[in-house]
């Protein structure tokens, strides 16, 4: 099948069912290359996980090597969460090929991301008719609080990480999306590293590990 976008994708060692989906979206000037690298240590405690790594839409404007979600170079925000919302239409197109593709549902679904990828990540999992297994955002935040609580139609646990010395996305953005979702009676843990900066570090990715883990064992 050919998806709407174009996807890394890492199934199972030795033709082994796939039970479960993690699906990662990438950051800013990114690619679906990039934020594989995360499947590296997953994978081999997650036998029967697909990993599925798509890349942005858009040619990102300031880095055409790389993709984006939605376009950053205007400092607008109604035209910033336009974009993003072209965006998230295109990642639930994208989402029920994967599904329809390997025959999950999403309660069989991660999604994750980093940086922008986590800001799509929370809008399209939490905007879903149906729950997600989880949401695991790095380095992210909620783009439109308002518009976002107008749209609300799930309560997916979501587990969100930050690096407390973060100068592109201050972490300050953490604790204001931890309040939203607690707010929204949302179950949410958070993870606020010391001395990192934009990057998603090992004791990040571990947690992240473990916490999709439970969530896949406990369906």
């Amino acid at each position: 099948m050919t998806f709407c976008l174009n996807s890394l994708i890492i199934k199972p060692e030795n033709r082994k069912e796939i039970k479960n989906a993690v699906i990662l979206l990438h950051g800013y000037g990114g690619d679906g290359k990039d934020i594989s690298m995360v499947s590296l240590n997953w994978k081999r405690h997650m036998p029967n996980t697909v990993f599925i790594c798509p890349d942005g839409h858009e040619t990102c404007l300031i880095n055409p090597s790389g993709y984006q979600w939605f376009d950053l170079t205007k400092d607008d925000p109604k035209y910033i969460l336009e974009q993003s919302i072209k965006a998230e239409n295109k990642i639930d197109k994208f989402i029920n090929e994967i599904k329809q593709e390997f025959n999950l549902t999403n309660d069989k679904i991660c999604l994750s991301g980093f940086s922008q990828g986590c800001m799509m990540s929370i809008n399209v999992g939490l905007t879903s008719e149906e729950k997600y297994s989880c949401i695991v955002g790095f380095s992210g935040k909620i783009i439109d609080q308002n518009n976002l609580k107008t749209r609300l139609k799930n309560s997916t646990s979501t587990l969100l990480i930050h690096g407390d010395a973060d100068q592109v996305v201050p972490s300050m953005h953490l604790l204001e999306a931890k309040d939203f979702l607690i707010r929204n009676s949302i179950d949410v843990q958070t993870l606020l590293i010391k001395n990192c900066e934009h990057h998603i570090p090992i004791e990040a990715s571990s947690t992240a590990l473990n916490y999709i883990l439970k969530k896949f064992n406990n369906r």
